[in-house]
């Protein structure tokens, strides 16, 4: 996967990562930045995916598409797709126009809207990634969980640099029984669990 990215979607990746270095610097208000997931742990979901079972792959919070990117090359090596969802306009703009550029539209299907509607109507879930806005994690989490089948894989960001503000859920889902979970120091933190 990793060897042979195309060069459009390097292109891609580096515009948007210049975009969130410049956010991140800049001033930009939090909910305007890219605030994507560092090169690693694109390539740790993307190895992540490739590793699950059958059944569909998900992402909750698209921003502009780069983590997507990197779950697309997986989605490609597995002959899957993607479901992405997003609720900014501003946002959506902007994934649109990555996934037109990095041609990956064939294997990426962006949901505009509200996550926590557009979750209900979708089973059979063997992949899902979320980083979306904190204060819906464990709202997402209860809703993910039932919908997966069993060896399925969720990976949450965000775990270590926002450990503070997500300590009640990071511990309700450590003794959670329905998954085994571990967190792995890599990027900002990612709480990896595995359905029972």
């Amino acid at each position: 996967m990793f060897h042979s990215i195309p060069q459009n979607m390097k292109d891609r990746m580096d515009y948007l990562s210049l975009i969130d270095q410049k956010d991140r610097n800049d001033g930009t208000p939090r909910l305007s930045r890219l605030r994507q997931i560092p090169e690693e742990t694109g390539k740790f979901i993307s190895l992540l995916f490739a590793s699950s079972p059958e059944g569909k792959a998900i992402e909750i919070g698209t921003s502009a598409g780069y983590s997507t990117l990197w779950l697309s090359l997986a989605a490609k090596l597995l002959g899957r797709t993607v479901m992405t969802f997003e609720l900014l306009e501003e946002k959506i703009v902007l994934a649109k126009a990555t996934f037109k550029e990095a041609e990956v539209e064939d294997v990426v299907q962006l949901i505009e809207g509200d996550a926590l509607e557009n979750l209900k109507r979708y089973n059979n879930l063997s992949f899902c990634f979320i980083d979306c806005e904190k204060e819906i994690y464990s709202d997402v989490y209860e809703l993910v969980v039932p919908r997966m089948v069993t060896g399925g894989i969720i990976v949450i960001d965000n775990i270590i640099s926002h450990g503070d503000s997500l300590k009640d859920f990071i511990e309700k889902v450590l003794n959670d029984n329905r998954v085994d979970s571990v967190i792995v120091p890599i990027g900002k933190g990612e709480l990896v669990c595995r359905i029972i």
